[in-house]
């Protein structure tokens, strides 16, 4: 007789006598349709770490991010309640058909830090929250709380009755004087710079108003402006030169003001104060290119006097531990910090210092020991805001995670990529999953399992063309396998420098007095380890003189309705044609304007917001997502309407443009631009949001080269570019060259290196060890030197 029926009994063995939930070591995608993946499905090994390749747009992103990654934090944001759901980020449900085995996924992307102007390296990562609870516990003298070291927290001063509300009586107490003690420095306002305008910028004096003698962008007597002006009391047509001191102090600092012009309300205010207010709240970098170059121009920003350019209160810095204040230890060089910090015995703080050591320690092991806390978030390049946002997972005791990695190694010399590499090896070896989009070769290598996407890019990738091992990969037969083991050699023949640009006593951040000529009229590469300066040379030296076009790394601001088209300006002269050939009004053809169809407002798909779940994202019915109204449809341009010509990738259109009843020079200009970056498989009408970093600077990079320049900087071109890309780039570069311009190129890729005409190296090592020009010369010469880390990187890909 059975004392305990089997199905009762726990089943401690699985088939084959291993345990059931053993066999979920794999993650299973089925049919993934996302963006441009074509009913994709594959299994990846959960504890290894797994490369996804193919050419830049061949679906990597679409796959790892937009599916895996993006279903993953779906699914976790759906444990919450519907309460706290209601404060998140609504995420729609991937274009898949299935997802198995999914773990916590956490996402380390290439996003840059957010540009504001408030925000430092110790801000963004803790560090300076955990300072000022030291300061305000151990700091001598003892000034107030965390937030009295706070340079984002002014001091306030209150007076007046104080209401407290307990159970079912209120108290009431009489407060004078009561100090709310924060950090901020009063006259900066925690910014660490004041600015001054010259005024020669902003008007010209000889001029009336309605002459247009201001200077500011946007400031037309046309419109409004002039109204507001002439309302406000001020002459137009009399020279400013003219003007009495009441009105000119009114023109400049008048506060606002209300007035009635024609009958409407509107508010007057100072040509200047308006400025302060719309334009130098802001970050620089955040502005469009003719308002920055208008506040380079008018605004001095100088240190403020008060604080010395540390953003704090006098009395934030009278406060000391160690004979050092707050904002010195923001200042030091993280490194230096963290010797500093270990040799602080205070017992009564001893698990703030703990932590707090740990992570000055993990910016040391990931490369960035070279920062310091003080340094604005804005200005760190992509591979530094990738790497910083990646320090808090280092030392985590999470295992079973899913770590998804957007091309760690952007901004890396050769010398680093190996140190990121060992990094990515631990988070696989502590038990977690490790998804990494890479172009490398070297980081390619040390992968468990490889995903390579193609065949081609666009339209023609969205396939898994191989799976498998890293050898396996280099003998098949894609353009991955093809590339994997691609050496550019040195070039034979260099061209000669037409001239130099002199830069003399470069001091921007760890700059030693930096004099160096760049040479003109050839190819230059700057390189040097992470941290070396080089961004701070080319930056802070190069690329704020005339006549020099800049191509940073920076996010392209855009909306989903943005598209290549429009963010090139090749739309402009596509309507104009449209417009020509059928005699009617160029808004027509735009989807943000008349053309557009009015049940989706041009947007081609039908949001239905459901509260806490996903939002639905359905095909606008009356326009099929075509996105315009059908009557603009019935116009036509060499047999093609609007929305055909938006359908076409950048190689067809550049064919359709360029003869025949829809030739239009202006837009053939533009796309063969389009096709020199690389980009000719994108569509003309694709959304901005859904291009990958890579094709992004690409798309930067074409629209910048219809910009007047003798001088073009590129930081990191070859970032997001494969193995076969690369080839393009450096052909595309040395068109640039061979057409009379000077390119000067900061890169740590041997590939670019190996081609350049002239080497600037800068080293030796990384911040107060960096900082000074090691090399200036030939490729050739800095092989056969091999005396910095750049030279011997080079030689050993070279084969020298």
């Amino acid at each position: 007789m059975e004392t305990k029926s089997s199905a009762a009994r726990p089943s401690s063995v699985g088939t084959g006598g291993s345990h059931p939930a053993d066999v979920h070591d794999t993650i299973r995608v089925d049919g993934a349709r996302e963006n441009n993946l074509k009913d994709v499905s594959l299994e990846l090994p959960k504890r290894r770490l797994t490369a996804f390749t193919g050419v830049s747009g061949s679906g990597k992103s679409s796959l790892v991010f937009a599916t895996i990654a993006a279903e993953s934090q779906r699914l976790i944001n759906e444990t919450y309640s519907a309460f706290v759901q209601g404060f998140m980020p609504s995420l729609a449900r991937p274009e898949v058909d299935r997802l198995e085995g999914l773990t916590t996924a956490i996402i380390v992307d290439q996003e840059r830090m957010g540009a504001n102007p408030r925000s430092t390296v110790g801000t963004a990562t803790d560090a300076n929250a955990m300072l000022r609870i030291l300061y305000s516990r151990i700091g001598t003298p003892h000034i107030g709380p965390p937030t009295a070291f706070a340079f984002n927290v002014p001091t306030r001063v209150a007076s007046g009755v104080m209401k407290t509300d307990r159970g079912n009586r209120t108290e009431t107490s009489i407060v004078r004087e009561a100090v709310y003690q924060g950090g901020m420095c009063p006259r900066c306002e925690g910014m660490g710079s004041i600015n001054d305008f010259d005024l020669t910028a902003i008007y010209d004096e000889s001029k009336s108003l309605a002459e247009g003698a201001l200077l500011v962008p946007g400031y037309s007597m046309d419109g409004w402006y002039g109204r507001i002006f002439s309302g406000a009391g001020l002459p137009l047509d009399k020279p400013i030169a003219k003007f009495t001191d009441r009105q000119r102090q009114k023109l400049l600092y008048g506060e606002p003001e209300k007035i009635k012009v024609e009958g409407v309300n509107l508010t007057y205010e100072g040509v200047l104060t308006k400025v302060q207010k719309s334009m130098l709240s802001k970050d620089l970098d955040a502005m469009q290119p003719h308002v920055r170059r208008f506040v380079e121009r008018a605004v001095t920003f100088t240190t403020c006097p008060d604080c010395n350019g540390t953003r704090l209160s006098k009395e934030a810095l009278s406060s000391k531990v160690r004979g050092k204040n707050i904002a010195e230890l923001c200042s030091m060089q993280i490194s230096d910090l963290a010797v500093w910090l270990r040799d602080l015995d205070e017992p009564s703080v001893a698990p703030l210092l703990r932590g707090l050591q740990h992570l000055l320690d993990s910016f040391a092991d990931i490369g960035l020991g070279y920062l310091s806390l003080d340094r604005p978030a804005g200005t760190l390049s992509g591979g530094e805001a990738q790497r910083t946002k990646m320090i808090r997972h280092l030392g985590s005791s999470l295992t079973d995670v899913t770590y998804v990695f957007d091309e760690p190694t952007i901004g890396l010399h050769p010398h680093d990529i190996a140190r990121m590499n060992q990094l990515l090896l631990q988070l696989r070896d502590k038990g977690n999953t490790v998804l990494v989009v890479e172009h490398k070769p070297e980081t390619i290598a040390i992968a468990d399992h490889v995903v390579d996407l193609g065949p081609g890019a666009g339209t023609a990738g969205g396939e898994v063309v191989y799976e498998g091992t890293v050898e396996g990969l280099r003998g098949s037969d894609t353009v991955t396998g093809h590339h994997l083991d691609d050496r550019v050699s040195l070039k034979e023949s260099l061209r000669e420098a037409s001239g130099a640009m002199e830069v003399r006593g470069a001091s921007t951040h760890n700059l030693r007095d930096v004099d160096v000529d760049i040479p003109l009229g050839v190819l230059c590469v700057v390189t040097g380890v992470a941290g070396s300066g080089k961004s701070s040379l080319i930056h802070g030296s190069v690329a704020k003189r005339d006549g020099v076009v800049v191509v940073d790394q920076g996010a392209i601001r855009g909306s989903r309705r943005s598209n290549p088209a429009t963010y090139t300006g090749l739309l402009e002269p596509i309507r104009k044609a449209f417009a020509k050939a059928n005699g009617v009004k160029p808004a027509l053809f735009s989807s943000n304007s008349e053309g557009a169809c009015p049940a989706c407002n041009g947007a081609g798909v039908i949001y239905t917001e459901l509260g806490v779940m996903a939002t639905v994202e359905s095909t606008c019915e009356e326009c099929e997502g075509r996105r315009f109204q059908a009557a603009v449809l019935d116009y036509e341009l060499g047999g093609r309407n609007i929305a055909e010509v938006l359908a076409m990738p950048v190689t067809e259109a550049l064919d359709f443009f360029a003869e025949g009843e829809a030739r239009t020079p202006a837009a053939h200009t533009v796309l063969a631009r389009l096709a020199d970056v690389g980009l000719g498989y994108l569509t003309l009408g694709q959304p901005l949001t859904t291009l990958s970093g890579g094709e992004r600077q690409r798309l930067k990079l074409a629209a910048q080269m219809a910009e007047k320049g003798d001088v073009y900087v590129l930081d990191e071109p070859t970032t997001g570019l494969h193995l076969a890309d690369v080839e393009n780039l450096l052909g595309l570069l040395d068109r640039l060259v061979d057409s009379g311009k000077s390119v000067v190129v900061i890169e740590h890729h041997q590939a670019v290196m190996a081609h350049g005409d002239w080497i600037i190296d800068l080293g030796p090592g990384a911040g107060h060890d960096g900082g000074t020009v090691v090399f200036e010369g030939t490729p050739a010469d800095l092989v056969a030197g091999r005396s910095t880390l750049t030279g011997e990187h080079l030689a050993a890909y070279v084969g020298a």
